[in-house]
């Protein structure tokens, strides 16, 4: 079925029209509830119609990046939600892969429907050998592509990719280009790590940057923790 044209220039008028409305609350400005009410009554009836005119679906595209923690946590929370609505879903590791995870644990204990592959051997400072990481990220990377084109997989999870292709052991175009071979995706691929590149970011259909404002390990010196970071 033919996707229906964006009306880009009603959107626009819709999301002006919320935006002044506001999100209510105590930032409104009335001060008794029958001119509050009203003013909600209006967000809410603009609210419906926002979601009416956007009709449309497609396999998304996300990328999760920035210094901020939190990044594969995201996609995690993505892969819960999704075998939540019974569907399956795979989640390669390109750089991590030093240690057992309790996301790993977790998951695997609670569906069937998780494939987990962690082919990574951990940071560039800890395997010092630039010719087999690059192997192994190029050996994730097949794998990858087997899951995207398998339809029975709803997710895709590539964690830390972002960091084996700033670190130039996978193009990001070469991402790119296999994307734009399938025809008519329908399962949602989610890119992690931090450093994803300004022709990702551009070619992503969602892309969230974590902003690291404080970590413990950085101001404290504490270090790594179960629960936290593993």
């Amino acid at each position: 079925m033919q996707e229906e044209p964006f009306p880009t220039e009603k959107i626009f008028s819709l999301d002006s029209q919320a935006k002044e409305l506001g999100m209510g609350g105590k930032l409104s400005p009335e001060n008794d509830e029958s001119s509050y009410k009203k003013r909600m009554q209006q967000r809410k009836d603009i609210q419906a119609e926002r979601l009416q005119i956007r009709k449309n679906k497609k396999g998304l595209l996300i990328v999760f990046t920035g210094n901020g923690k939190g990044k594969t946590t995201a996609a995690l929370g993505m892969a819960l939600r999704t075998i939540g609505h019974g569907h399956k879903v795979a989640i390669i590791q390109f750089i991590k892969g030093g240690w057992t995870t309790g996301e790993e644990k977790a998951l695997k204990n609670f569906s069937s429907d998780i494939s987990w592959h962690s082919l990574g051997e951990g940071f560039t400072w800890e395997t010092q050998d630039r010719i087999r990481d690059e192997k192994l990220v190029q050996e994730a990377w097949e794998l990858a592509k087997e899951y995207i084109k398998n339809e029975s997989y709803k997710l895709i999870i590539l964690d830390e990719v972002n960091v084996a292709t700033k670190l130039g052991y996978l193009a990001s175009e070469e991402i790119i280009t296999f994307l734009k071979s399938l025809n008519n995706r329908k399962n949602h691929i989610v890119l992690t790590g931090r450093g994803a590149s300004d022709l990702m970011i551009n070619y992503a259909d969602l892309v969230t940057e974590m902003k690291l404002i404080r970590h413990p390990f950085k101001e404290q010196g504490i270090k790594a923790q179960k629960c936290v970071e593993f």
